[in-house]
């Protein structure tokens, strides 16, 4: 059995496709990181850098003889696809194009996109050069991905686990106002065609889908002890 300690965001989203891609047997977790669950000790005997998702996998021992346990998506979605040999291929030309467009997604859409939400649905305090810097990394890879995705129906090969890392993302830009419809066609086919798998419309709303609800540029008011969990001072007190 695998537990999947998670929480309703697009890095949760990832590991929840890849599973139900994958047809195992797995077991949810969920966290309110609203409320400063992701600082429980037991998540932080897991990860110690207090971030969702965390896979655990009871059918894996390590050399403790306890549960085998992974945080960091990318890591997840490795271990994953070889327990399965399944979403990564074999061959080693095409699967280190598969491993090398996974890591621009964890490497660059995450990070990029994330600030580009927090400063234009979460900040404070207006930061418009923040704002602008992080929106417009977002379009260029946009446009990064609609450049490659010309005449690919996958980001390499097969469908892989570097589209699933990238698909919950693509999902989240509409909240930014940013709309791939008439400005990346190639991107939204690929996003479309994605979609339209059972897996991944069992996979994509894990625990709620509320936030993909919401109207473009919607600012989220958080209150004070939310706000402290996600980017203030309990985020940042040594634990």
């Amino acid at each position: 059995m695998i537990d999947l300690h998670t929480v309703p965001t697009p890095n949760g989203h990832k590991i929840s496709i890849a599973l139900e891609e994958l047809g195992l047997e797995y077991r949810v977790i969920p966290y309110d990181i609203s409320v400063g669950d992701q600082f429980k000790p037991e998540l932080l005997a897991l990860n110690p850098n207090n971030k969702l998702p965390v896979l655990v996998d009871h059918d894996v021992l390590d050399s403790n003889n306890q549960a085998i346990s992974i945080f960091e998506t990318g890591a997840i979605l490795i271990y994953l696809a070889e327990k399965c040999g399944q979403l990564l291929a074999k061959e080693p030309v095409l699967r280190y194009q598969q491993l090398q467009w996974l890591m621009f997604q964890v490497a660059g859409v995450g990070p990029m996109q994330g600030q580009a939400h927090h400063f234009v649905r979460y900040a404070r305090v207006q930061q418009d050069y923040a704002r602008e810097r992080y929106l417009n990394e977002s379009l260029r890879q946009c446009r990064v991905l609609e450049g490659h995705l010309q005449n690919r129906e996958y980001l390499a090969g097969d469908y892989s686990i570097a589209d699933i890392a990238c698909w919950p993302w693509i999902r989240c830009l509409p909240l930014i106002d940013i709309h791939l419809e008439n400005n990346y066609p190639n991107l939204f086919n690929w996003f479309k065609r994605i979609e339209q798998r059972p897996a991944v419309e069992r996979g994509k709303d894990l625990i709620h889908g509320w936030v993909y609800k919401l109207p473009p540029n919607y600012k989220m008011e958080l209150d004070e002890k939310t706000w402290s969990y996600s980017f203030g001072e309990e985020q940042f007190r040594p634990r």
